[in-house]
């Protein structure tokens, strides 16, 4: 059978979250995430989450097709007003919420990676969220019908719709990665695929691991493999990488938490606290303390209710 089923259908927040996990992961809450782990649908349907105003991350990507509204997407730290229309790719372990957003219309499609079926698409997926907030030309009405066509075929739940689905999906995310800016090189496919995975892996939550050489193993390869192979994808090599993700995870607690420099230095892996504070510094240009002061306005919210219920399925 792969046809969706009926009840709850979008994001949820996990039970049994770490009390001092500051920013909450989300994962997709479909009714039957092993037959079809993909949902879509309208801010409305999709529900309170699909326009939270807390930081949170997803284990699932997010595509949003923005056709109106006001107010801002929060995405890793970067502030984007609302221009409709424009679409933004959320992937695994990006922090991201909305600002003062209002009437947003569009849609969004949610999925987990296992529903692709080109491997293409994930290392597309990954060059589509680093260009935040795409805004569309010739292509803003050819990936509207697509995500309408999705929308249609989702809610139908005909026999054989998960097929459907995913061969919509693959033209939906090979169309949209031509609207990226033309004449951007794009990496040679086994680098891209290995930056992917291991930009994955380091973003991903759970005890932290700085060394090339563990993440190097993770993947299968050495880690001077895996350094020649990121630094040609890239551009940067792994360390860099690294040590970028640890001072936006230490950004991301700055703002939207209030531990203490301490409590944050631990919590990025770092025993020593003042050795924190000199890598923050070196990557920032700033203190930890100075970084809070001067930082932006905090959105850390309340939780609010999980997705809602679409309306009922013909």
């Amino acid at each position: 059978m792969d046809r969706p089923g009926t009840g709850r259908t979008g994001e949820r927040e996990p039970a049994g979250r770490r009390p001092q996990e500051a920013v909450p992961r989300h994962d997709l809450e479909v009714p039957a995430p092993h037959v079809l782990p993909f949902a879509i649908g309208s801010f409305d349907t999709i529900g309170p989450l699909s326009r939270a105003a807390f930081p949170h991350r997803h284990s699932f990507y997010e595509m949003v097709y923005v056709t109106g509204g006001r107010g801002a997407h929060v995405l890793d730290l970067a502030h984007w007003p609302l221009r409709p229309p424009h679409l933004c790719v959320i992937t695994p372990g990006q922090v991201h919420h909305w600002d003062g957003a209002e009437e947003l219309s569009g849609f969004v499609a949610l999925f987990n990676e296992d529903f692709l079926d080109h491997p293409e698409d994930a290392a597309a997926l990954r060059r589509l969220a680093g260009s935040p907030w795409l805004h569309l030309g010739a292509e803003a009405e050819g990936l509207a019908a697509l995500f309408a066509e999705l929308e249609r075929e989702y809610r139908a739940a005909l026999p054989g719709c998960a097929g459907v689905l995913r061969a919509y999906l693959h033209i939906l995310v090979v169309r949209a990665a031509r609207a990226l800016t033309p004449g951007i090189p794009q990496a040679a496919g086994r680098a891209a695929e290995l930056a992917s995975r291991f930009t994955r892996l380091i973003a991903t939550e759970g005890p932290v691991e700085r060394q090339v050489a563990w993440y190097a193993g993770e993947l299968g390869v050495s880690a001077g493999h895996l350094h020649s192979l990121v630094k040609e994808a890239t551009g940067r090599t792994p360390g860099q990488l690294i040590r970028g993700r640890q001072a936006l995870e230490a950004k991301r607690l700055l703002l939207n938490t209030d531990l203490t420099v301490r409590q944050i230095a631990q919590q990025g892996g770092f025993a020593d606290p003042a050795y924190f504070c000199r890598f923050f510094r070196r990557e920032t240009g700033v203190t930890p303390g100075e970084f809070r002061s001067g930082g932006a306005e905090k959105h850390h919210d309340p939780r609010i209710a999980s997705i809602a219920a679409p309306p009922a399925r013909p």
